[in-house]
């Protein structure tokens, strides 16, 4: 019988236990120190721009902006990719290109408009 409860209780946390840990954007979270390939950041700027589109910080024109090429550039702590895109569809000049910066392993550091 302790067995059989052991093995209910084992089988239980095994079958919830990842639901219970996946989250939005969790593929997009590293550890280690292993760079990340242009291909990985290009997905992982796609799942947090429409992160942000979902969440209302982005207008939903920003959903069909085009992003442009992947840069890796020199950051306040070390290599960091630069993924910009361009939106047209904004009345605001100054808000037309949305920057999002990604650790060198892959891992979100921020948005913004400026581009620093």
């Amino acid at each position: 019988m302790k067995n059989l409860i052991a093995m209910s209780a084992l089988v239980s946390t095994l079958v919830f236990a990842p639901q219970a840990m996946a989250g939005e954007g969790g593929s997009c979270h590293f550890h280690g120190s292993k760079p990340a390939t242009e291909g990985m950041v290009k997905d992982c700027a796609e799942q947090r721009r429409a992160t942000l589109v979902k969440g209302g910080k982005l207008d939903a024109s920003w959903t069909s902006a085009r992003q442009e090429p992947i840069e890796l550039v020199d950051g306040k702590k070390g290599k960091e990719w630069k993924v910009r895109y361009s939106n047209p569809a904004v009345a605001d000049k100054t808000k037309q290109t949305l920057f999002i910066f990604f650790s060198h392993s892959g891992n979100f550091i921020a948005a913004n408009f400026t581009g620093q």
